[in-house]
């Protein structure tokens, strides 16, 4: 449908490395001429490296079909782990079919075989791809292939094409005998605005473009060329989707707000915070933007909103937490929970003991603050008139009940002693009190417990 709407014979931006589909900026002439000057001339080495997406792949097929009639290949590009791994494989492409046996034994096969070939007047090209990959112990390996040669000429050329991390690797100390065998190293830099430009027409001509109206427009294109940082990868993306997305609203034409939608929704890593702004198809400058470029990501107003309400959500969870905390220390404490409390003393109490502590008094606050019983402060005293006080005695160690009394009173009398009980009710053996605790003791009033 896509290829109907555009007039197209076939998908001009696919990711297949098709050698048709190659356009020659300055930069693959230049490393496309190396690799076949490196592979007449006999070199031995040759090195291709590019960032991820600029085409190497696409070159060294381009570079193979043109010398096809001459040189025989071997193209590896699978996962080798180990010396031996990397010989079985050459073999294995070379038409032999048993590969077990030792690495020297294999090596001595390997020899062999390059001598046959060598006889029948065709060069052997070894292409390892994705090379930064290789461990030290395989890149050695590859520097003994190299020993594989007559008097007058090498029985193999290899070409080491990968990222940028595989010139790093071949710049340490221990790889220097395998860097000084390699005579040409290749690289492939990214489009300019008028190359990326030229690529896209380019690309479109081969796929069956002929008509004199452009598909995309020049201010598509300037985008196109700004966020794909003229990697051709990332250029074949936004096009295909450009592509379907014009089809998909019947416009024959890209234009730079259809490109923008599509780089939003290619969340592309490099964008530009500009690019979400309209372009001004007259003057391509976008309009009503001043912030610089930057690469940090944005979040949605969605995340924004969900990020607020959960943390509301923590906040509240908080402080509820505290709550029950408290509350739960003022259900197993109630005295001590008390204490917390600023009561109002009751005029007989204070004007009888102006010293008594503020916990001491919390039962006789709450009942002259007018409480209803159930609202009332539950302490160990609550069964005492409302003008009675209390003061809270520590025990000591071998105390008993009844020498707290008589040393609160003097003497323990039955009906002192009966009243302390009364509001102590968690005391069930005068004898047996804990060492620690606090013993509450009335403060005695008169016509109270002495006329009892």
């Amino acid at each position: 449908m896509v290829l109907r709407h555009f007039n197209l014979r076939e998908q001009p931006f696919g990711v297949t490395p098709d050698p048709r589909y190659l356009y020659a900026s300055s930069t693959h002439r230049e490393a496309l001429a190396s690799l076949l000057y490196g592979v007449e001339s006999g070199l031995g080495f040759v090195t291709l490296t590019a960032n991820p997406g600029m085409g190497k792949t696409t070159l060294l097929f381009e570079a193979l079909r043109r010398m096809k009639d001459t040189v025989r290949t071997v193209f590896l590009f699978q996962t080798i782990a180990t010396p031996l791994d990397l010989v079985r494989a050459l073999l294995i492409d070379l038409g032999i079919k048993e590969t077990r046996g030792t690495l020297v034994e294999l090596q001595t096969l390997l020899n062999e075989v390059l001598v046959e070939q060598a006889a029948s007047g065709q060069r052997l090209i070894v292409v390892i791809d994705e090379a930064q990959n290789l461990d030290e112990s395989v890149l050695e390996a590859v520097r003994m292939l190299s020993n594989f040669e007559t008097a007058s000429k090498k029985l193999m050329h290899i070409i080491l094409s990968g990222q940028l991390q595989l010139a790093d690797k071949l710049a340490q100390p221990r790889l220097l005998q395998l860097r000084q065998r390699i005579s040409i190293f290749a690289h492939l830099e990214p489009f300019s605005s008028k190359e990326t430009a030229a690529y896209i027409q380019h690309r479109l001509s081969v796929a069956g473009h002929h008509s004199s109206e452009p598909i995309f427009s020049s201010l598509a294109v300037t985008l196109i060329a700004r966020e794909s940082h003229g990697i051709p990868r990332n250029i074949n993306n936004i096009c295909f989707n450009a592509l379907t997305l014009g089809c998909a609203l019947q416009r024959k034409t890209i234009d730079a707000e259809m490109i923008r939608d599509v780089l939003s929704d290619l969340n592309f890593p490099q964008m530009s915070t500009h690019t979400s702004a309209p372009v001004d198809e007259s003057t391509g400058q976008t309009q009503g933007v001043h912030s610089r470029t930057t690469n940090r990501p944005k979040l949605s107003k969605g995340w924004l909103g969900i990020i607020s309400a959960a943390a509301c959500a923590i906040v509240v969870l908080f402080g509820l937490l505290i709550q029950q905390a408290f509350r739960v220390v003022s259900l197993d404490n109630p005295v001590a929970a008390s204490s917390n409390a600023t009561p109002t003393l009751p005029a007989s109490a204070s004007a009888t003991r102006t010293d008594v502590p503020k916990a001491e008094a919390v039962a006789a606050s709450s009942v002259s603050a007018g409480l209803a019983p159930h609202e009332q402060v539950k302490t160990p005293v609550e069964s005492l008139s409302p003008h009675a006080n209390v003061r809270l005695v520590p025990v000591r160690e071998g105390q008993s009940l009844y020498s707290i009394c008589g040393e609160s009173f003097g003497e323990c009398r039955p009906e002192l002693l009966k009243e302390i009980i009364k509001i102590n009710p968690s005391i069930t053996d005068p004898n047996h009190i804990v060492s620690g605790q606090k013993v509450a003791i009335p403060v005695l009033f008169p016509n109270s417990i002495e006329n009892k």
